[in-house]
């Protein structure tokens, strides 16, 4: 049984998956192989041990303490942990012989503290130690369990949904690093059993070799950050490596920024010399000031006090199509938009005749699925109307506004049929400007495509940090960054760029370097910016959600701006480099678009 030697398996899943009797089971069989095994469960069950110390304190806290706030009893398991590989694991690892077959691993504290609404930003921070110690010893495999929970339509089975969720999407990050098989565990012990064993390749099975090391999916949520050199200019972001991509990043915001400044100072055009920005549409470094959201605020969100189930209502409807046109031709046919009014069949007729006309309904801003096999509704805009009536049905108005944190908000948008990582991210920050909601936009981030691609062009490497933290150190060190470049920054009101900031100048910085730096490729390969930019007329005057604080200090901020240095008529403007635009057409990456 040498081949068994030195070895992690680990079983994980929610809790009743049947992970304690099956990680028996399975060491019970490698023993019975010639194995020399331990078996061991997080946080422990040992007695006199730190982890059954804590086991009892997570089962029966509610007898001894008045209180355990949820952040507190998981850094009590990460100590558990700790204190098993340190005095259990590693020591059995390193003498070669052993292998170790865990119920349990990091992932249970990741998934279960964001359930209980602890930050993503805490967990990942005291994950690192742990992380730290298991970073020489990967897994050989993970089993992920799950079982028919024969709860439906509890509280215990939406919160089992929730859980799987949250296995799910780490499995599909972590099982580039090692294998992760994926085990339904509804029959019996032994036929279960039958499949760890095939999947280990300890039974023989043709077709294990396909599950053992599944293809490259998502980068890890994190992993232990790897010590080593880095650009002497970047030494505070040791030890990711930034390209000079990412001095553009910030020149890209300031000067986006006060564009944005010059127009609300009513300035004469052009407003910036930059010819890129100049030529091509980019959004607002605030996300809170592109057009759409400030319609958003205004017209959707305030223009008079609504119930909860209202304002949600209002704010997904207006989302799914994200298109100011959409809303004005639904209120010019229905009055005020309130939910006791919707009729599904009146609303689906209004958008067909308007569809039928030739007219968009849907923002081009980014594509919106349809419902396919997985929610059959006939046309796209009949679906998302049929979606919006299930919301309101399961009550998820109050479910969403009785959330925790921003991360509950987006895990419950994010169960619904459509509706992936990126537009539970956006709606939940929509839904976040209300009044009826006031969750900190740096607790939680989800970076969308083109974000990941900006990222990948800014940084060489990401020295362990997945995209998610990137954006997180990069928010932190704004001042910094903007002071090292020599570059004023205008916030709003002194209002600093939240973390939906961050992620979207990622997302235009992608889009603003295929001309500046088209040497950097993404993962789309796109080479061209396809959005001219065209005046509207004069920018009206801002507003932000009245809890910002930022309103009555707009005015203020607009002193002092001054039109570019180095602008002239913007007919006969040069592009890169000075030259002419009959030649940047030739430039690698550019094309002049028509029209």
């Amino acid at each position: 049984m040498n081949g068994l030697r030195g070895k992690i398996y680990v079983l994980e899943g929610p809790d009743r998956s049947g992970k304690t009797t099956l990680a028996s089971a399975f060491s019970a069989a490698l023993t019975a192989r010639g194995a020399k095994c331990i078996s061991l469960s997080f946080p422990g069950r040992t007695p006199r041990t730190l982890g059954a110390l804590v086991y009892d304190i997570h089962h029966s806290h509610e007898r001894a303490l008045d209180s355990l706030s949820p952040t507190s009893l998981q850094l009590l398991h990460v100590a558990a942990h700790v204190d098993a590989i340190e005095s259990t694991i590693i020591p059995a690892l390193k003498d070669g012989t052993t292998t170790v077959v865990l119920d349990r691993f990091w992932w249970s504290t990741w998934v279960y503290g964001l359930a209980s609404g602890v930050s993503e930003r805490s967990l990942t921070s005291m994950l690192r130690i742990e992380r730290a110690l298991w970073k020489l010893w990967s897994p050989t495999a993970v089993f992920l369990l799950s079982r028919k929970s024969g709860m439906a339509g509890s509280a215990a089975e939406n919160r089992l949904r929730v859980l799987k969720r949250g296995y799910e999407t780490l499995a599909h990050a972590e099982e580039r690093q090692y294998p992760v098989h994926k085990v339904t565990n509804n029959g019996s012990v032994d036929a279960t059993l039958a499949v760890l064993l095939k999947a280990s390749g300890i039974l023989p099975d043709a077709s294990a070799s396909s599950r053992t090391r599944p293809a490259h999916q998502k980068e890890l949520p994190f992993r232990a950050v790897p010590i080593g050199d880095i650009q002497a200019s970047y030494r505070m972001f040791s030890p990711a490596k930034p390209t000079i991509v990412f001095d553009t990043y910030w020149r890209f915001a300031a000067e986006r920024q006060e564009i944005f400044f010059r127009r609300l100072a009513s300035l004469a055009p052009p407003w910036t010399s930059d010819p890129i920005l100049g030529r091509h549409k980019f959004t607002n470094p605030y996300r809170a000031s592109d057009r759409v959201s400030q319609y958003l605020i205004r017209n959707v969100i305030y223009s008079e006090r609504y119930s909860p189930e209202d304002l949600f209502f209002r704010v997904v409807l207006f989302k799914f199509f994200n298109k100011i046109e959409t809303w004005q031709l639904l209120e010019k046919t229905f009055g005020e938009i309130r939910y006791a009014d919707f009729s599904l069949e009146k609303y689906a007729q209004v958008l067909s005749e308007a569809h039928e006309a030739g007219q968009s309904i849907y923002s081009a801003a980014y594509i919106m699925p349809t419902g396919g096999k997985s929610f059959p509704a006939g046309p796209k805009h009949r679906m998302h109307l049929r979606l919006l009536e299930r919301m309101m049905r399961e009550e998820l108005p109050a479910k969403v506004f009785a959330a925790k944190n921003m991360q509950s908000v987006f895990e419950l948008l994010r169960s619904y049929p459509t509706i992936g990582d990126f537009l539970a991210y956006q709606y939940a920050t929509d839904l976040n400007y209300s009044d009826q909601m006031n969750h900190s936009e740096n607790d939680f981030v989800v970076p969308g495509p083109g974000a990941k691609d900006g990222i990948l062009k800014c940084f060489a490497d990401r020295g362990g940090l997945n995209e998610s933290e990137l954006i997180k150190v990069v928010a932190e060190r704004q001042d910094e960054e903007f002071r090292r470049l020599g570059l004023r920054f205008r916030t709003l009101g002194g209002r600093p760029l939240q973390l939906i900031d961050c992620q979207n100048l990622f997302c235009e910085v992608d889009k603003y370097s295929r001309v500046k730096h088209p040497e950097f490729a993404g993962h789309t390969g796109r080479t061209r910016i396809k959005q001219r930019f065209e005046s509207r007329g004069p920018l009206p005057a801002p507003w932000y959600p009245p809890k910002w604080g930022v309103n009555s200090r707009l005015t203020q901020a607009l002193e002092g701006v001054r039109p570019p240095a180095n602008t002239c008529d913007s007919a006969s403007a040069p592009d890169e480099e000075g030259l002419p635009h009959e030649l940047v057409a030739d430039l690698p990456g550019y094309q002049i678009e028509e029209g």
